[in-house]
């Protein structure tokens, strides 16, 4: 055999064994195997931080698994991971999936964080959500954007103190608001004067108080007697009452026909009142009557009687004799 064939072929078994080997450690290192069965997983996520392939999937701090590979979705707003899981780790569809980091700056790893353990289990190809890991950069912005905020609010409270001291708490303003207070303090002052000066009163006059409260009481006390009275009467003389209200209206009624019968000429009244000439007799007759009364009462019945008459006329009439200056 050819000397340099032998070399040949010697070379190519040491890179052969060399690659073997070099697989094996990367294997090994990532705690993976070629000979292991194991299902994928499709993890989605807006962002996937720094993570790389062949990361460990980790569950329960046991590596269940590696990230095969990463892909970008066609519309760029979304990742895709592919999980190669070990057919012996079998996850729940309840399941968490969170990208970590061991320590401040180690490496990224997918977390699976089991919660109830519900079934089903996630089959192979199953696609699931994965929450995003937590971007300090994007923190650090969010924050300066915040202080950032805050600093334009304490400029503006700043502004409205100024503007504040300037239109509110000026000299002015504030001689208003001593002057006020001492207005205060003087009323305050007087209306506790007010109030010794009632005290006093109260106190000098508890013997007129509590007597005219008494009254009152006393008083209180006769008009709700008064009522019971009142209530007694009318409750044992209701029927008389009401029979005098009866006789009233009987009584109002007869009025009432008694005027329509004068004037309607009905009656002995009605009828003078209606007949001129009976009214003027009757009126003679009452101016007679007035005369005689005033001769009985001038004379006496033995003057009238013995006393000269005068002579008798032919042109005196019944209204001459009545007539006040032709008296006897």
């Amino acid at each position: 055999m050819d000397k340099s064939r032998l070399e040949i072929k010697v070379g190519l078994f040491v890179f052969i064994g060399l690659a073997l080997l070099a697989v094996i450690l990367i294997q090994f290192s990532k705690s993976t195997s070629l000979w292991r069965g194991t299902y994928e997983l499709r993890l989605h996520a807006a962002n996937v931080g720094g993570i790389k392939p062949r990361a460990g999937v980790l569950l329960a701090g046991v590596q269940v698994g590696s990230v095969a590979q990463i892909r970008l979705a066609p519309d760029g707003k979304s990742v895709t991971m592919f999980l190669k899981i070990y057919s012996e780790f079998p996850i729940y569809h309840d399941a968490r999936f969170v990208i970590e980091q061991a320590g401040f700056l180690g490496d990224q790893f997918v977390s699976v964080i089991p919660t109830t353990n519900a079934p089903p289990v996630l089959a192979d190809g199953a696609d699931v959500d994965c929450q995003s890991p937590f971007n300090l950069q994007q923190v650090a912005r969010d924050a300066a954007g915040f202080i950032q905020r805050i600093d334009e609010t304490a400029k503006k409270l700043d502004a409205s103190v100024t503007d504040l001291r300037s239109q509110v708490l000026n000299a002015q303003t504030l001689s208003g608001f001593a002057t006020s207070i001492t207005n205060m303090k003087l009323f305050t002052e007087q209306a506790l004067g007010a109030v010794q000066n009632i005290n006093d009163l109260v106190t000098t006059n508890g013997a007129q108080f509590g007597l005219a409260v008494s009254n009152a009481v006393q008083f209180s006390s006769g008009l709700i007697d008064l009522e019971n009275s009142a209530k007694g009467v009318l409750a044992t003389n209701s029927v008389n009452i009401s029979q005098a209200t009866k006789d009233i209206a009987d009584a109002t009624a007869t009025f009432k026909q008694l005027a329509a019968d004068l004037q309607a000429g009905k009656g002995l009244a009605g009828t003078v009142l209606q007949n001129p000439e009976l009214a003027t007799n009757v009126q003679s007759i009452a101016a007679n009557l007035a005369v005689t009364s005033s001769n009985l009462n001038r004379l006496g019945l033995w003057g009238i009687l013995w006393a000269p008459k005068p002579p008798r006329t032919n042109t005196v009439n019944n209204a001459t004799l009545a007539s006040p200056h032709n008296r006897p």
